[in-house]
């Protein structure tokens, strides 16, 4: 529930079973949870737990752009270091201060540490393994970027785990000198889906917190809670003194500290109680439910939460099958993107409740709270022959690498030249699976999809019970067909509108008993 303990790589055998010759790999997409970070608020001070955290280092240097002329047509490196002030008793400015006196290097509430960095940077190391040195999807010398789409939440710890992430997938001696910078997409916050957005979808914040006070009446006076009262209630505030679901500190903002303070070093240990293993997997079984529940029980909560994301992967794939690659206008860093690469990998930074939210969407089991880290990899396989020029470009001849936290932005570079055109949506894009023509689902069904959840293989409901849906001997693989007619279910036709739409109903809607996970 803390820090990822990841897998040894796969073995030959397992390479030859999970990427079997019959199928080629067209494309792949990563969804990452950000690297371990610090408490997003302050709990447990009275127990001596220190407020600022002394884990970010990188403080001590840090690298960002600034205008480099008057003009304002070119960009400098801009170094510099961050010290933090806070109130001091009678409200006066005063240095922070972390545990044993450092003053720099400290972190802010929520902000990925240096193990985060260190975490998301081995994440890149091992897709990198597999992608290029096993299986030779992706090319070992990078001279652009335009065959791969990085996107990320606008949550800082999200943005830097993806740049970490890129970072360990290709370093700089793994990247041409002349390198473009990589696009690293993102939305307003009032239209982003990379997480369930709570606080700009109306109607899906009154469903979380519908299923969140249906929780806390199951689960506040139970033997599991009982427990837990036992391990944590004397260390609780006085004026809330017993722990539950929505108590002050919420139960799961009593794990999110407890998880963050397992995470990292001796400065920031709670007492040894607090780490109690049954109390943390009771409180880990509450919040499941708590958070995760409404996706295998509510089609509008997966439409709402998830069903916009998911949209879009299946649309990228259908895209890829149908239509010979899918394109990314805000991915291009140069050329046009109607002329240029059709994209093979797609790598997001975002959230815990992301990853979550795309497992339990589509009936997958079985997991925990995901660790910080995890990752969730969608990948589309086809059983087309394979076009002899798909290589051609795998090992463009290598100049001298750069290096450096920020090497992969050229210190000065003649500015990319606007694409005239724009590329224009797929037809295929949002198309529901049963209007599609018949050659289009042909090809779907000749395309098959698997999703890894830290390298583990998930079983998918809607298509491992029907043959037709999956590979034949392996019912991880489903068809794209299959697949898509899975999501099609909770992929909302607006997501802006239907944000707004029944408001103040229930926590079910009409269809929600034969559109729920089990009835996949």
């Amino acid at each position: 529930m803390t820090t990822l303990i990841p897998r040894e790589p796969y073995s030959p055998e397992e390479l030859n079973k999970l990427y079997p010759k019959e199928l080629k790999l067209q494309l792949v997409q990563v969804f990452l949870r950000h690297g371990e970070r610090t408490p997003v608020s302050s709990r447990f001070e009275n127990v001596g737990l220190i407020p600022y955290w002394p884990y970010c280092n990188v403080a001590r240097r840090m690298v960002q752009m600034a205008a480099g002329n008057e003009e304002l047509s070119s960009w400098n490196g801009f170094q510099w270091r961050r010290k933090m002030e806070t109130f001091g008793d009678r409200d006066q400015s005063i240095v922070t201060v972390g545990a044993g006196g450092d003053v720099e290097g400290i972190c802010q509430h929520g902000e990925l540490t240096d193990k985060g960095r260190e975490t998301t940077y081995q994440l890149g190391q091992r897709l990198r393994h597999l992608y290029v040195d096993q299986l030779g999807f992706m090319p070992k010398i990078k001279s652009d970027t335009e065959d791969m789409y990085l996107r990320a939440t606008t949550i800082p710890r999200a943005l830097e785990s993806l740049q970490q992430a890129f970072w360990g997938m290709y370093p700089p001696n793994a990247r041409t000198q002349d390198l473009q910078p990589p696009v690293i997409v993102a939305r307003s916050v009032s239209e982003e889906t990379l997480f369930p957005n709570e606080s700009n979808c109306r109607r899906f914040r009154q469903l979380a917190r519908l299923f969140a006070d249906r929780a806390a009446k199951k689960w506040n006076h139970t033997e599991k809670m009982d427990y837990i009262n036992s391990i944590y209630s004397k260390w609780m505030p006085e004026n809330s003194p017993r722990v539950a679901v929505d108590s002050h500190p919420r139960l799961s903002g009593i794990q999110d500290t407890i998880n963050a303070t397992d995470a990292h070093g001796p400065a920031t240990r709670l007492p040894s109680e607090f780490y109690n293993k049954t109390a943390r997997e009771y409180m880990e079984d509450i919040a499941v439910d708590e958070w995760f529940t409404g996706y295998n029980e509510s089609r509008e909560y997966r439409k709402l939460g998830i069903g916009a994301l998911m949209g879009d992967v299946v649309d990228r794939m259908v895209t890829t099958a149908v239509d010979g690659g899918w394109r990314s206008g805000t991915a291009a860093s140069g050329s046009s993107a109607e002329n240029g690469k059709a994209i093979k990998f797609a790598m997001s930074g975002c959230h815990d409740t992301t990853l979550a939210a795309i497992i339990s969407s589509i009936g997958g089991s079985d997991y925990k709270w995901p660790p910080f880290t995890s990752s969730v990899a969608v990948e589309l396989f086809s059983r087309a022959e394979p076009n002899p020029n798909t290589h051609a470009s795998l090992t463009p001849t290598p100049k001298q690498g750069g290096g450096g936290l920020f090497s992969f932005f050229p210190r000065s570079s003649p500015p990319s030249t606007p694409s005239k055109t724009h590329l224009p949506p797929s037809p295929t894009a949002r198309t529901p699976l049963a209007s599609l023509s018949d050659p289009a689902r042909e090809s779907l069904q000749k395309h098959y999809v698997r999703i890894r959840y830290n390298d583990q293989p998930i079983r998918i409901p809607g298509c491992a019970a029907k043959a037709q849906n999956h590979l034949p001997g392996d019912e991880t693989f489903c068809t794209l067909e299959a697949f898509k007619e899975v999501v099609d279910k909770f992929t909302p036709d607006s997501w802006k509108n239907e944000c707004v739409q029944n408001l103040g109903e229930g926590m079910y809607g009409k269809d929600d008993k034969e559109n729920s996970v089990s009835g996949y």
